[in-house]
């Protein structure tokens, strides 16, 4: 028997029995036996020519990786975080510290204390609601500007740390009767004064009195008339006012020296201003020597159908700037 040469299996060839069926499309090539070289030479010359690899088309822009810091550009990087670390720092102090300024009072700040000028603290003012479909007391279409909120809602409250005055004998609605308005004035001249409030229209009176911890002590009424010219018919508001315990009045120097200026911040209206629409203001002191040892100043507001007067007393003598500020918020609840 001569030698049989083995060679590699060509395709479709049908092989021996027990090489099993040939390779169909579902089951896939089957496994490629050992090859001599010639036989693989062949068919490599028999196979066909490859196809050309198509062109390379162009990658995407891909950041390129970030090279390694130099030791240089290290050094520049850790001197820029210490700098954005510092200004960081000093963001979070400057806010603590503009915080710590608003906070507290300026008294307690070093370097931005000022002297405190006496001011009183109010509570936050606002007028009282009006009626349905009620015009303002200073709106365009109310000619006679008649205050149509309820008037104990127009009177100023207390300040803090005060203390009621029962001397302003006013009941729980905060109304006051003629008779307990008059003990204000002096007993010889109080009876002519009730018969003008009767003739002149008066239809309501209200007040409020307090003492502050330094004595001063502070009343305010406010009396309603049936139209605004029955209020300059009174004549218990002024410098010839006959007030309890009160030489005679003169008009405050404080206040007259300061007019001028204040009528362009403050919406007052002084005698003679000529600005309309505003309460009309005018502010009198006890003429020195004073009677006792006691001052007296008076503040005379007239708002429309409503005459507003404060009346503080101290002893040795009132300050001006919390006697200056009750006259200019009461003013302001009026107007």
């Amino acid at each position: 028997m001569s030698e049989q040469t083995t060679t590699g299996t060509e395709p479709g060839r049908e092989q021996g029995p027990e090489a099993g069926p040939l390779p169909g499309p579902e089951t896939g090539p089957a496994p490629r036996t050992p090859e001599s070289p010639g036989a693989a030479a062949a068919a490599a010359s028999d196979a066909p020519a490859p196809e050309a690899a198509p062109e390379a088309t162009p990658a995407p822009d891909v950041a390129p990786e970030a090279a390694p810091i130099v030791p240089k550009d290290r050094r520049r990087l850790f001197a820029a975080l210490r700098w954005t670390a510092a200004v960081a720092v000093f963001a979070v102090v400057g806010a603590g510290v503009a915080y710590g300024i608003t906070q507290p009072e300026r008294t307690r700040i070093p370097g931005l204390s000022t002297t405190d000028d006496g001011r009183w603290r109010f509570p936050a003012l606002s007028q009282p609601a009006l009626p349905p479909g009620a015009p303002l007391a200073q709106g365009p279409e109310n000619k006679e500007e008649t205050h149509y909120a309820q008037l104990t809602g127009l009177l100023l409250p207390a300040p803090e740390g005060a203390e009621a005055d029962d001397s302003v004998k006013a009941d729980k609605d905060g109304a006051v009767s003629a008779d307990a308005f008059l003990e204000e004035y002096a007993p010889d001249v109080r009876e002519k004064l009730k018969q003008s409030l009767e003739w002149d229209g008066l239809r309501q009176i209200t007040g409020r009195g307090w003492t502050m911890p330094d004595g001063t002590r502070t009343h305010v009424y406010l009396l309603r008339f049936h139209a605004s010219g029955f209020v300059d018919a009174f004549k218990g508001c002024d410098t010839n006012a006959r007030l309890n315990g009160v030489s005679a009045l003169e008009l405050d120097e404080v206040w007259s020296g300061v007019k001028g200026t204040q009528s362009a911040i403050v919406p007052l209206r002084f005698p003679g201003s000529g600005m309309a629409g505003e309460s009309e203001v005018s502010v009198y002191q006890e003429i020195k020597p004073v009677l006792g040892d006691e001052q007296t100043k008076v503040g005379c507001l007239q708002s429309g159908d409503v005459l507003g007067m404060v009346i503080q007393t101290r002893k040795g003598e009132v300050a001006p700037v919390p006697f200056h500020q009750t006259v200019i918020l009461q003013s302001q609840l009026l107007s």
